[in-house]
């Protein structure tokens, strides 16, 4: 496995541009929250009397990616979850439509996404490998 600062490394060949920085600095933690959102979509699981949400499940895998990249990086983004978490049960309760949301979200900050890797002149980098999907969030809160 790559350390953080070959992932970090390898993330900022293809992010040099300032326009496409300030797209991602806003579109990247956006997307994570959509995509907490589009999982919390998920109908839930009951399991002996208890109703456990796709996204805790989900979380796992993702937190044991940041863990073994740094202690730091792990609690960082361990925070920026559970905030993604929170803000989006807290759309649940005001009864608006999380999948709504979550889908509108992710489809216009893509779009933004991909127009600053057009004035970047590179392609994303979960191009080559899709780990870069969870490298970017580290990206954007350590550089800015």
């Amino acid at each position: 496995m790559k350390d953080l600062a070959q992932w970090l490394s390898e993330y900022g060949e293809s992010h040099q541009n300032p326009i496409n920085q300030k797209i991602h600095k806003v579109a990247v933690p956006g997307i994570f929250l959509s995509v907490v959102g589009l999982i919390w979509s998920i109908p839930p699981i009951h399991l002996f009397g208890l109703t456990l949400n796709w996204v805790w499940l989900a979380a796992l895998p993702v937190m044991v990616f940041y863990f073994r990249l740094s202690l730091s990086v792990f609690l960082m983004m361990l925070g920026f979850t559970l905030a993604c978490i929170s803000l989006i049960w807290s759309l649940e309760i005001l009864q608006l439509s999380v999948l709504l949301v979550s889908l509108v979200l992710f489809a216009v900050l893509w779009l933004f996404q991909f127009i600053g890797h057009k004035i970047e002149g590179k392609k994303p980098s979960f191009f080559e490998d899709l780990q870069f999907l969870l490298i970017g969030p580290v990206w954007v809160f350590r550089k800015h």
